[in-house]
């Protein structure tokens, strides 16, 4: 069985790490950089960067942060936000990204996953689906921070963009986001029974029971934001949780990088 990874998840507006509920009614929350190097530092496994306007301006900001990120950090770090074309994605890899997420401009040109995965391989590039349930039952996918709904079952479009060479799935919960009553755990089920890539669980966590349920529901990793960013929680905290409950997860050394 493959570890389960613990991933910290920062959504950036400028030069501000943001916290919200169901991705609205943003608060600043600190220093992006001060953050991600203390989770480095409690042995976070990867962190997520999302820039929360890319959408608005139409492109993503977050290069700069990236290359300072990876001068004292050295573990994964996925990029989101505003990525349209094959020069977007090689700008934030080039910056030190080593996979980018994208939404949007997936739903618009499915096409664009495919285009991705063949140039810089499935393992790099993942789909952020942005979920919200209906009344009839089934979950569509949104775009703009869960304001704009593409029309798109979820399950539908998970398979699809899978088929399409998507390495993994990021896949938040609006309606749990921020809200600290756990994940939506019907949905990543359903989702994990229909996909054969890891499947990254995001919104919702507001203590440690709630990544052990997701993990039972066949999530393949945990994104964290309100509970590390308001300090509710360490990354230590939650890692000795998941391995008293028997889970697999990553033994944690502490980086020599970081020894006087």
């Amino acid at each position: 069985m493959s570890n389960v990874r613990l991933i910290g998840r920062l959504d950036i507006k400028g030069s501000s790490l943001i916290k919200g509920v169901h991705l609205e009614g943003l608060r600043v929350v600190g220093k992006p950089a001060d953050y991600a190097l203390k989770y480095y530092e409690e042995g976070i496994d990867e962190l997520i960067y999302m820039d929360s306007v890319a959408s608005l301006y139409g492109r993503n900001h977050l290069g700069d942060l990236i290359k300072n990120t990876v001068k004292n950090i050295f573990i994964p770090i996925t990029v989101g936000g505003g990525i349209r074309s094959l020069d977007d994605a090689k700008n934030i890899f080039r910056a030190g990204a080593d996979k980018i997420a994208v939404n949007t401009q997936a739903v618009l040109r499915p096409s664009f996953l495919h285009e991705l995965s063949d140039t810089f391989g499935s393992q790099s590039i993942m789909l952020s689906i942005e979920a919200k349930k209906q009344d009839d039952g089934k979950w569509y996918a949104y775009t703009h921070n869960g304001r704009e709904d593409t029309g798109l079952d979820v399950l539908d479009w998970a398979q699809e963009a899978v088929s399409l060479g998507v390495g993994e799935i990021l896949l938040t919960s609006v309606d749990r986001e921020g809200t600290r009553k756990g994940f939506e755990l019907e949905l990543i089920q359903q989702v994990a029974e229909l996909i054969e890539v890891p499947l990254i669980a995001s919104g919702g966590m507001g203590q440690v029971s709630h990544m052990l349920e997701a993990v039972n529901a066949s999530a393949d990793a945990i994104a964290m934001a309100d509970i590390l960013h308001w300090g509710r929680c360490s990354v230590g905290d939650i890692r000795l949780a998941a391995l008293n409950a028997g889970l697999s997860v990553r033994k944690y050394e502490k980086h020599q990088d970081n020894i006087d």
